[in-house]
């Protein structure tokens, strides 16, 4: 009978340490459609896990981009808090088991008092010497340490996504600052061949003028329109340097020993193919970290219900005291304590119904922002599968644009060298050549900068999760 009773004892103990109070956990459901509005970008295969930039096929963005990962200062900052959510999560697991300890003391205790028999003021001494052990033990009987565990490791793992991510988008300003110095050493070439091409007109206007062909005033005219060519392309060079500075910044060197070689020329980008909409929720690291924080807050709701219940310590002491230390382990110096103790709070004034309010309004504040950032990473592939598509139409309708500029300025200069036009036309024709091909330049900027972002809206990818050196692997999700 007494064996039965230890069996079920034992058996209710068991279960209610499986227990854990609180809801458990299930993603939320979000609003997701069948495909992007914008379409899709039919093109050859391409992979974006992993080092995603080599889809731009150019060694030295490779450079670039490698450095960041292992270099950059904001990056470092955002691992080492990740290390720290991972540490937290550690000590609550800690909390699953037993508490052990060994205590040594040696004291020495002095008294004062009267005899009863001489009526005189007397003095004890007493030394006493103990050396033991201890040990204690929560059990999780309503799950509570479990759900703490489970907040951290959610909240672990939403670090390491918030990581993922301030890596994305550290990369991601990179390329696109390298892709904008690209376009502007390309406009600088640009502005270099018209300011050739300008004194060369200059040239012929002043030998026409000599000739008695052209006027003083065609002249002063060429003139002026090379001096504004020259202060364009020495604007360009402020800003070069600007992102420059920034880039030697993000690959974490000092701007004065950073430089990048003059890098004209800008070569038809390659189409992004998008994912579906359902993975792109399932691979973009803020909307991951987002839903790790649901996660968090729906084991804070568990732990804030805990309270409701009881607490149960087990507890035992075993020691040796005796007042020298030459005998301290005898055996008649051996004590030993052994016991459970049971804590519960009768009343608290309603704090630990409003801290259930809390956790629960807290979870429900991570669903909105969750659901929230999912429509808005919807929103970022829309625009930018729109801006990709767009921007490939206007640069086939500029590169018209371009050839149509540079035949009418042939034409133009023909006729003036024939003195059937005068140069106030070419100038016309001149400044509308200049003004498409810079406008083509800034178009194949802007695709490079679309499709860079694209690949951030899309969540970028690793096919491992390198970090500073480091691999990092996410944890287990729920």
């Amino acid at each position: 009978m007494k064996f039965y009773f230890k069996i079920n004892i034992l058996s209710l103990f068991i279960a209610l340490t499986g227990c854990a109070v609180g809801p458990d956990y299930k993603r939320p459901e979000t609003e997701t459609p069948a495909k992007f509005k914008e379409g899709w970008i039919q093109t050859a295969p391409v992979k974006l896990d992993g080092a995603w930039w080599t889809v731009f096929n150019d060694a030295t963005l490779d450079a670039l981009e490698a450095r960041v990962a292992i270099a950059n200062q904001s990056l470092k900052a955002s691992f080492y808090t990740y290390r720290q959510t991972q540490a937290a999560s550690d000590a609550a697991r800690a909390a699953e088991y037993p508490t052990l300890g060994a205590t040594v003391s040696s004291t020495r205790t002095s008294s004062g008092g009267v005899s009863s028999t001489t009526g005189a003021t007397t003095t004890t001494t007493v030394s006493g010497k103990s050396a033991g052990f201890t040990a204690s033990w929560v059990p999780d009987l309503w799950g509570k340490v479990r759900r703490q565990v489970e907040f951290n490791q959610a909240s672990s793992e939403a670090s390491l996504e918030t990581l993922h991510w301030a890596q994305l988008s550290l990369q991601g300003t990179l390329a696109q600052d390298y892709f904008l110095i690209r376009q502007l050493d390309s406009q600088t070439a640009l502005a270099q061949d018209t300011v050739a091409a300008y004194e060369k007109a200059l040239q012929i206007t002043h030998n026409r003028y000599q000739a008695g062909v052209a006027t003083q005033a065609d002249v002063a005219l060429a003139e002026s329109q090379l001096a504004t060519a020259r202060v364009q392309h020495a604007t360009f060079g402020v800003q070069r340097a600007q992102l420059e500075h920034a880039i030697a910044v993000l690959t974490g060197q000092a701007p004065a020993g950073f430089s990048l070689p003059p890098m004209p020329g800008l070569e038809e980008p390659r189409a992004i193919p998008a994912s579906l909409p359902s993975q792109l929720l399932l691979r973009r690291p803020d909307v991951r970290a987002a839903e790790r924080q649901v996660a968090a807050a729906n084991a804070q709701i568990g732990v804030s219900k805990s309270a409701y219940f009881p607490a149960l310590t087990l507890s035992g002491t075993r020691g040796w005291r005796s007042p020298t230390l030459t005998n301290l382990f005898a055996a008649p110096n051996i004590f030993w304590s052994m016991g459970p103790s049971v804590a519960e709070t009768l009343f608290d004034g309603g704090a630990r119904s409003a801290g259930v309010a809390q956790s629960q309004g807290s979870y429900q504040m991570a669903v909105a922002q969750y659901r929230q950032l999912s429509l808005t990473a919807m929103q970022q592939v829309e625009d930018q599968l729109a801006a990709s598509v767009i921007l490939s139409e206007e640069a086939a309708l500029q590169k018209q644009a371009v050839a149509a500029t540079a035949r009418s300025l042939r034409l133009t200069t023909d006729q003036y060298k024939a003195g059937t036009v005068s140069f106030l036309n070419v100038v016309t024709a001149q400044t509308a050549a200049y003004t498409a091909r810079n406008a083509a330049l800034l178009i194949a900027g802007q695709r490079y900068t679309a499709d860079v972002a694209l690949i951030q809206a899309l969540g970028g990818g690793w096919e491992k999760d390198a970090l500073l050196g480091e691999e990092v692997k996410p944890q287990s999700s729920n």
